[in-house]
């Protein structure tokens, strides 16, 4: 500090090793700020918890956690007692350079890093903090973990199946249902299995009801050439009925283009 207070170069000298560039106001926001109930200042028990989660890979999260934390301390002056704790899915995530300033490297030694991936390892987890782990584990721990948090709280599984089905659309029901080993009969009684089992029956009948209306349009018609096939395959099940319906009427295939022109199809 004292080389850098004995920094005074004239115009004949050459420039210092320091200069003050302009620096632009950020915005840095927590996530989450949770004080003890009736006491801003915090305790060595009950400090003040600074939330903060990140799901994705960050090359300077460190730092903007580094500066919205000095800047959480200026705003709130009172506070004695303070943790950070960051809620990651796995400690692997890259969130920042391999090497730091030792500042930085000493205020992220207090930092409390909260892994979804490692908590829900954890023996004896409340089932609703295991529901925080679903998103992040592998496809293969998801039976296990599900069976963690059902057993005790059955109440869950709506929620567990609801998680599940936005990690993977791409599964249809059946498959979510064998993914985590739960009987048919067990999910008949919520709600978001009703509406799945509905769905499907829909999508049965409609099936039924598109085999039905094409066998008796070959009849009428002729032989329907593919982009006709499909379209009525297409069809949803009150349109399918509707036109089950009508074609008794039918004469030929002209009455069936009519009927797509006068259904919008």
């Amino acid at each position: 500090m004292g080389q850098v207070m004995r920094c005074t170069a004239t115009a004949s000298q050459k420039p210092c090793g320091y200069e003050a560039p302009e620096l632009k106001a950020a915005n840095h926001r927590l996530d989450g700020a949770l004080w003890p109930r009736g006491n801003a200042r915090g305790t060595s028990e009950q400090p003040v918890v600074l939330l903060e989660v990140q799901m994705q890979p960050m090359a300077e999260f460190k730092h903007r956690l580094w500066a919205q934390t000095a800047r959480f301390a200026q705003l709130h002056p009172l506070v004695q007692h303070l943790e950070v704790v960051v809620v990651v899915p796995h400690l692997r995530l890259r969130l920042g350079p391999a090497e730091l300033p030792l500042q930085l490297e000493a205020f992220l030694a207090s930092v409390h890093w909260l892994s979804l991936k490692e908590l829900g390892q954890q023996p004896g987890l409340d089932p609703l903090l295991s529901l925080l782990t679903l998103p992040v584990l592998s496809k293969p721990e998801i039976r296990g973990a599900t069976d963690r948090i059902l057993k005790p709280r059955p109440d869950l599984v709506e929620a567990v199946l609801s998680i599940l089905g936005e990690r993977f659309p791409h599964l249809t029901r059946e498959e979510i249902m064998a993914l985590i080993n739960l009987p048919t009969d067990h999910l008949r009684h919520t709600r978001l299995a009703q509406d799945w089992m509905a769905e499907g029956e829909a999508r049965g009948e409609a099936r039924g009801e598109a085999k039905l209306a094409l066998r008796q349009l070959n009849l009428v018609c002729g032989p329907l050439n593919e982009a006709t096939t499909a379209s009525i395959k297409a069809l949803p099940l009150d349109q399918l009925e509707a036109l089950t319906e009508a074609l008794l009427h039918f004469s030929g295939p002209a009455d069936l283009a009519a009927w797509f022109v006068k259904h919008g199809s």
